[in-house]
């Protein structure tokens, strides 16, 4: 099987995982850190198919995500075996995705295409798509938009996380689209607080 076919094959897995997520964490997210994952490996000289792949599977077994994250991710490796994807690039992409996580607290993953794939989830997390996926996530775990005394918000969650990405991003066209994402969050919270 082309490695073009087991990507479809990987869409599709992922469509039907992902679909109907209201979290923030959809089907567009992943194919979002798909295309960003893919255009930073080129630029990199990485290894494209498996960055690729790994960004499309990102989130399997999160347990933010998942009930049983164990068994996720054992139906995903089965699913990528039945698709002929070998060993070892089944064993890489669980590699990859192990370390992509922000709330596993600062890993910088020990290869190329990890640090990649982890470089376009949080590229996807910052600017204003993500702080669209902030109020979705918050929304959808019945989290307060903002509260001046709370710190459990989806404003807080900027302080605690999104602002701090810019500066944890490993490739150099990572840290250059991060720029101006970071710059828009900024200009985001100016404007908010001033209507607050």
């Amino acid at each position: 099987m082309q490695k073009e076919e087991q990507l479809k094959h990987i869409r599709d897995y992922v469509y039907t995982l992902f679909r109907d997520d209201e979290t923030g964490h959809d089907y567009y997210h992943m194919e979002r850190v798909a295309r960003i994952a893919k255009m930073i490996a080129e630029v990199e000289q990485a290894n494209e198919f498996l960055c690729e792949a790994a960004a499309w599977l990102h989130d399997v077994g999160d347990e933010k995500l998942f009930q049983n994250p164990k068994d996720s991710i054992k139906r995903t490796n089965a699913f990528l075996a039945s698709i002929l994807l070998k060993e070892t690039d089944i064993n890489t992409i669980n590699h990859i995705i192990s370390g992509v996580s922000y709330s596993k607290g600062v890993v910088v993953p020990d290869t190329l295409e990890g640090r990649i794939v982890q470089d376009a989830d949080r590229l996807d997390a910052i600017g204003a798509i993500g702080i669209a996926r902030t109020f979705a996530y918050g929304g959808a775990n019945q989290q307060l938009m903002y509260h001046p005394t709370k710190k459990a918000t989806s404003i807080q969650h900027f302080d605690d996380k999104l602002l701090k990405l810019k500066d944890f991003m490993h490739t150099k066209s990572a840290k250059e689209l991060a720029i101006e994402r970071h710059r828009f969050m900024e200009s985001f919270l100016k404007q908010f607080y001033e209507e607050w």
